[in-house]
């Protein structure tokens, strides 16, 4: 068998190689980031009123914000959020730690437990934090880590542990 590498074999080649590089930079997860920095994720654009800033938090410490930046996220996804008791079994659990800097805006992300079998999740969520920014401004704290765990069902919708509903358990099997 013979085959021939005519200039329009090698271009075509070229063409398909090149579109199929493409096409995979288009669709890595951001689940790989160095702990502490940023991803490449980017938040959507919103344009609704809900975006406004938020009213300056008075919590005395990292763990009373933790309610303040999770309601923050709430406004901002009613419509993901899962409403009612989690079911027993959930497609991912990750606890991620975000640093704020005084002005309520996103400095950093660091995931202490992250769900590596999910890696969409993981830049799912890093998107939705990062789209929900600026966060209320921790005026009693100066800077704050905020410290939440993402409760993720298999359909995209979630919630925060801080405000969690509690979650169902699994049937006695009698």
């Amino acid at each position: 068998m013979h085959f021939s590498t005519t200039p329009r074999r090698i271009a075509c080649a070229a063409t398909i190689v090149s579109s199929l590089l493409l096409a995979a930079c288009g669709s890595l997860p951001s689940g790989g980031a160095v702990p502490g920095q940023l991803s490449d994720a980017r938040p959507p654009a919103a344009a609704d009123a809900s975006r406004a800033r938020p009213r300056p938090s008075d919590a005395a410490t990292a763990r009373d914000y933790r309610r303040d930046a999770a309601r923050r996220v709430y406004d901002l996804n009613k419509d993901r959020i899962y409403a009612g008791k989690l079911p027993p079994e959930l497609y991912a659990v990750g606890t991620l730690q975000v640093d704020l800097d005084a002005g309520g805006k996103v400095q950093a992300m660091n995931w202490l437990r992250a769900p590596s079998h999910a890696p969409e999740v993981v830049a799912e969520i890093e998107r939705t934090v990062l789209a929900a920014a600026p966060y209320p401004v921790p005026a009693r704290l100066g800077k704050v880590t905020w410290t939440d765990t993402w409760l993720w069902d298999e359909g995209g919708h979630f919630q925060l542990d801080t405000l969690s509903e509690g979650q169902l358990q699994p049937q006695d099997p009698r």
